[in-house]
């Protein structure tokens, strides 16, 4: 018998493998200041692409004291207990008001965090009869929750209607054996890429083949649609949305989470829901402060339209430069580049000392090997001049990229941190 340990000493895994070169560095940053477009890190102020905090609303003055306001009543642990048993209020239950009406849904349940919810709503709406079709792109919390399942489970390549509808038939085809339904899973915008889920095309098939529809909308609630109820507005598809799901990380600048749908679905949920029954309640200062940030997206329209400023102006500011952003209809700007690991630590190393611009850096596994992916997330609280600082930065970088700069600093990772 081996020691339980002794496959994890020897490998370290494909990221872990550059943790004596990476951590701290390239890997579990330290950035410091107020969440703003400029913060401090490694000692200098730096253009922040990393943050998800679409509308701004992080360091609000009217966030702040809302936020401040309710821990001075409330303090940090109130209220004590999972919902079901004493952590159960009427602020909670506003709040789950207001978050279905806004995305327009009957009811909406609270959820402590958005990568613990999506796995355990997963989880609540199949049994084993059931087969889950989802897009081979989702994110590592819809793959998790599918790993929960005990049934059959098809992925269908990114956002292809023809090979979705392949696997919906063998969905269908096994779901009929087992006397099961069909639960097919998709983004309303993919974190990586920017792009958002074919949600419409998806819905379409609604005619012909029987399934529910469940939709993580992380990056598209509060960024997309004419009110901002996310990719299902934009679309023209929000009522045929079955399970929403969202999470205040991204444009609500917080924590926490919930799920609408249907008033039966949903009071299912909340009954079945494993991760929340036996889980503390989402604390009052954040519930309290999700109010009154849910308050400001309906109401100050300005912030959405401060944010696609800034999108609009980097994004093609970018195109006009010849990179390639991919198929971002979205906030989320991915910048694609060739090269391997080590020319890609060279490349970050050089923006965020010499540039001083951090963004957030993708490599293999999640993207393809040979590939570098440079996530930039533009935010309301960004300027016309980041945008233009960053674009001249990224041209200095593809220069040195392409020859072969990076390459021969990587020689020297060791020395880089």
């Amino acid at each position: 018998m081996k020691d339980l340990f002794e496959r994890i000493i020897r490998d370290k895994g494909p990221l872990g493998k550059w943790a004596k070169q990476a951590e701290g560095y390239y890997v579990f940053p330290k950035l410091e200041g107020k969440i703003s477009d400029r913060m401090k890190f490694n000692g200098k102020e730096v253009i922040t692409w990393s943050i998800n905090d679409y509308l701004g609303l992080a360091n609000h003055p009217e966030v702040i004291k809302a936020d401040a306001e309710a821990a001075a009543e409330h303090g940090m642990a109130y209220p004590m207990g999972a919902r079901m048993m004493s952590g159960h209020t009427e602020v909670h239950e506003q709040l789950e008001r207001e978050c279905a009406d806004f995305v327009k849904k009957e009811t909406a349940y609270l959820l402590n965090f958005g990568y613990q919810g999506i796995m355990s709503t997963i989880d609540a709406l199949v049994t084993k009869n059931d087969v889950i079709v989802y897009d081979m792109d989702a994110h590592a919390s819809i793959i998790d929750g599918v790993r929960l399942h005990h049934g059959k489970r098809f992925t269908f390549r990114h956002n292809d209607m023809e090979s979705f509808e392949k696997n919906l038939k063998r969905a269908e085809r096994i779901a009929n054996e087992t006397n099961g339904g069909i639960l097919v899973i998709s983004e309303g915008v993919f974190g990586m890429r920017g792009e958002q889920g074919k949600l419409k095309e998806i819905v379409a098939f609604k005619e012909k083949y029987n399934f529910r529809l469940l939709v993580d909308d992380a990056h598209g609630f509060g960024t997309l649609g004419k009110t901002g109820a996310g990719a299902g507005e934009e679309q023209g598809v929000q009522d045929q949305i079955d399970v929403y799901f969202a999470t205040f990380a991204k444009s609500m600048a917080g924590f926490g989470a919930f799920v609408a749908g249907d008033d039966e679905v949903i009071q299912y949920l909340k009954y079945n829901m494993r991760s929340q029954m036996f889980a503390k309640s989402l604390p009052m200062p954040m519930v309290k402060g999700a109010l009154k940030r849910l308050e400001m997206i309906r109401t100050m329209p300005e912030l959405k339209k401060k944010l696609w400023k800034n999108v609009n102006s980097l994004q093609s500011g970018l195109k006009e430069k010849g990179f390639n952003i991919g198929h971002t209809n979205t906030c989320v700007t991915p910048v694609f580049l060739e090269g391997d690991i080590p020319e890609a630590m060279a490349l970050v190393h050089d923006l965020r000392e010499h540039h001083r611009i951090f963004c957030s850096i993708v490599v293999y596994p999640v993207i393809p090997k040979g590939m570098i992916l440079l996530r930039l997330i533009p935010t309301a609280a960004h300027s016309l001049q980041d945008v233009e600082e960053t674009i001249v930065a990224f041209s200095a970088v593809r220069e040195k990229l392409e020859k072969g700069v990076y390459k021969e600093m990587a020689m020297s990772l060791e020395d880089l941190k």
